[in-house]
């Protein structure tokens, strides 16, 4: 079998999560959060009124980055 210097990175166990539980698992107040979110830094999802952070999205951009390569 053949061997990647990839990281293994574990899959979201959801595609999306609210703006508090982004930032209870990141450790960022949840202020920054709504700010990155604002600046188009993090991808948002709105459902009806709420507005989630989308960490499917999120994840699949971070692995394509060029830092990754």
């Amino acid at each position: 079998m053949e061997t990647s210097n990839t990281p293994h990175v574990p899959a979201p166990q959801v595609p999306v999560m609210t703006i508090e539980r982004f930032s209870e698992l990141t450790g960022l107040s949840p202020d920054t959060v709504r700010g990155q979110l604002n600046q188009g830094n993090l991808p948002l999802i709105k459902v009806g009124r709420r507005r989630l952070v989308n960490v499917a999205l999120f994840t699949a951009e971070c692995l394509q980055s060029e830092d990754w390569h």
